[in-house]
């Protein structure tokens, strides 16, 4: 797939404070890129500078081959959607949607054309003699982003817009995004810090921390093969355990002991030799419950543990465990083979060689 939006070995402070460090990128045509990390950690620099608000001290921005670095905003294929929507509150909805339009001095027609196409679009048909004041929060998203694509820019910029939103309004917004996007396949660079949301919309993900990229791979890698602890500790819920590694196994395994756990077989991405102090990562929903004692012959990647503690979530429990002086969690979703343990039990957790990974090295004490 051919890159359509590049960013070059990107550097940006403000004063004393580095908020870019030296940042690549690439994004394919038609994509949802997300930038995903904690507050600080440089992604809506990144998204401004890829605006034109802002310009960077080093590197350069490519868009279709053609350098963007220093050209202003208004010359630049590219459109935002922000947090606050900035609507115009004494405009109507169709209003705010043809401004754009009305600057580049467009046609009546092309104007009225263009502006039933998005309300069409987005669903707003009804809405549009209301002004802002008028609409739900999620209605006046529609607009923004509506206003944002009637101009079919290149690259839709999304910074945080469903920040503002309660967790079901999110939700179907999220879904409305899908939507949207499968519809008219724009590139879209999507900045967030929510997790959740960007699993579940994005093609390809870049990890942010401290002004740098940690990690760009699809959701699914992210999640199941985090490349460092800060991608492992940020990308879902993990259990972190130090371990020893006993000898490499074929076919990307490695045999390891963990102390409370036994010897039990576990992924890598790389070569190891035996005693080396590695940090292991271990989901909490691959850990299977079971009162029955297993087969001596399956026993490697299972450990006894005592129930701690149990905590309901609704659609899931988070069972406390501990095997010797090791504490950590498991998750229960229920279903016919599920156990449901007490408090205090003594039970068996298997979990598949798969299951675990070896995320980095230790340092020797």
């Amino acid at each position: 797939m051919q890159d359509f939006l590049v960013i070059s070995q990107v550097s940006k402070s403000f004063g004393s404070h580095r908020a870019l460090s030296e940042v690549s990128l690439t994004i394919p045509r038609g994509q949802v890129f997300s930038l995903l990390g904690p507050s600080g950690c440089g992604k809506t620099t990144l998204l401004r500078l890829v605006a034109g608000f802002d310009t960077p001290d080093r590197g350069r921005i490519l868009l279709g081959g053609q350098d963007i670095t220093d050209l202003p905003p208004e010359r630049r294929p590219v459109n935002t959607v922000f947090q606050n929507y900035a609507l115009f509150p004494h405009l109507t909805v169709g209003e705010n949607i043809a401004f754009g339009l009305r600057m580049a001095r467009r046609s009546r027609a092309e104007i009225k054309s263009s502006v039933e196409r998005m309300l069409l679009l987005t669903r707003l048909e009804e809405q549009a003699r209301k002004r802002p004041a008028q609409l739900s929060g999620g209605q006046r998203q529609r607009v923004a982003i509506a206003r944002a694509l009637v101009n079919e820019p290149q690259v839709l910029l999304l910074d945080e817009p469903l920040a503002a939103l309660d967790l079901k309004l999110r939700q179907h917004m999220l879904q409305e995004l899908h939507s949207l996007h499968q519809q008219v396949g724009t590139t879209f660079v999507y900045v967030t810090h929510d997790q959740a949301e960007a699993l579940s919309l994005s093609h390809r993900i870049a990890v942010m921390n401290a002004g740098q990229v940690e990690q760009v791979a699809a959701p699914q890698e992210l999640y199941q093969a985090p490349a460092t602890g800060f991608v492992a500790s940020f990308i879902g819920d993990a259990n972190f355990l130090t371990a020893e590694v006993q000898e490499m196994l074929p076919g990307g395994f490695v045999r390891v002991y963990i102390e409370g756990i036994g010897r039990p077989a576990v992924q890598t991405a790389r070569d190891w030799r035996s005693g080396d102090r590695v940090r292991l990562m271990l989901r909490p929903e691959v850990m299977h419950l079971t009162h029955e004692r297993p087969l001596a012959s399956d026993r490697s990647n299972c450990f006894q543990a005592v129930v701690e503690g149990m905590t309901f979530f609704g659609d899931h429990e988070r069972v406390q465990l501990r095997a010797g002086s090791l504490r950590l969690h498991a998750q229960r979703s229920g279903g016919a083979e599920a156990v449901r343990p007490a408090i205090g039990d003594s039970c068996w957790v298997r979990f598949g060689p798969e299951s675990g990974r070896v995320i980095e090295p230790l340092a020797m004490a």
